[in-house]
């Protein structure tokens, strides 16, 4: 039973460390793991350049297995001290921290997978957990939840932008479409409209007639107006209420994160949250 327990003790505060960034070791394990993953991925990049010498490349194979097997055992212990396992493995930070270490063992089988290793770069979205301790991420669920707020105002604007495109892209091809062999055809005066309306400019299709001209004003006009309407609409619902309060605290139960500073039991599963 005392083996049990120490066993049930040890899972417990290695769950802390991994999984939670609150306190001072789970910030220094989520700190020193971003920096291998920055690592990681410069090495990846890195061995790409060719004119490097042999030997430098030799490092690199080095210090690529290094790493994988550094990953391999984090994620065995991640797979260790959740209490369900499969839904981790099933997550999204689940599968992102397997792809990233499976191209260095495909490397046996597939020749040119250990590229494939510039995946971990998505492990950098970890550190949206570290940015919890100092309120940023409070912020940035506020964000977050004011665009989805928006989201139906947002649809329905880029509706009407879609549909300003296609308008003026089929009135360009009938304008330009005899005499311009750019706008040879609808989609691709389309294609120029959306360049167009965005304020990108490419300029590698512009408009020769001076209808054509006009029309190409009028729908900059329109673009420099339309670039301020969605910034308005998520700028309101950002002023609406505050940012809540939030911890780095994961249930052990269902993963789920975003509990109160005061939370006892998870408000997604109704697990407690001091439990394995």
């Amino acid at each position: 039973m005392n083996q049990n327990s120490n066993r049930q003790a040890l899972r417990d505060r290695l769950f802390t460390i991994i999984f939670e960034a609150d306190t001072p070791a789970g910030k220094i394990f989520d700190v020193s793991l971003l920096v291998a993953i920055l690592l990681s991925v410069l090495v990846v990049m890195l061995e790409s350049v060719k004119t490097f010498p042999d030997e430098v490349h030799h490092l690199f194979v080095v210090l690529e297995w290094v790493f994988t097997i550094f990953f391999t055992i984090e994620y065995l212990l991640r797979l260790y001290t959740v209490g369900n396992r499969l839904k981790y493995a099933a997550s999204f930070f689940g599968i992102i921290d397997l792809v990233s270490i499976l191209p260095t063992y495909l490397s046996f089988i597939l020749g040119g997978a250990q590229s494939l290793m510039v995946i971990r770069i998505l492990r950098l979205l970890r550190v949206f957990r570290i940015f919890k301790l100092t309120g940023l991420m409070d912020h940035g669920n506020h964000i977050a939840g004011a665009l989805k707020a928006s989201r139906y105002k947002i649809s329905i604007f880029l509706y009407v932008v879609v549909l300003v495109t296609f308008v003026f892209g089929s009135v360009m091809y009938f304008v330009e479409g005899g005499v311009n062999e750019s706008f040879d055809s609808i989609p691709r005066s389309v294609y120029w409209c959306i360049v167009t309306i965005t304020t990108v400019g490419y300029g590698d299709i512009s408009p020769v007639t001076p209808l054509g001209q006009f029309l190409a004003s009028v729908l900059m006009i329109i673009g420099y107006s339309i670039i301020a309407v969605p910034t308005g609409i998520i700028t309101s619902e950002i002023m609406r209420k505050p940012p809540e309060k939030i911890t780095t605290q994961v249930c052990p139960h269902c993963l789920s994160e975003g509990h109160d500073a005061d939370a006892v039991y998870c408000k997604f599963c109704g697990g407690h949250l001091g439990n394995h």
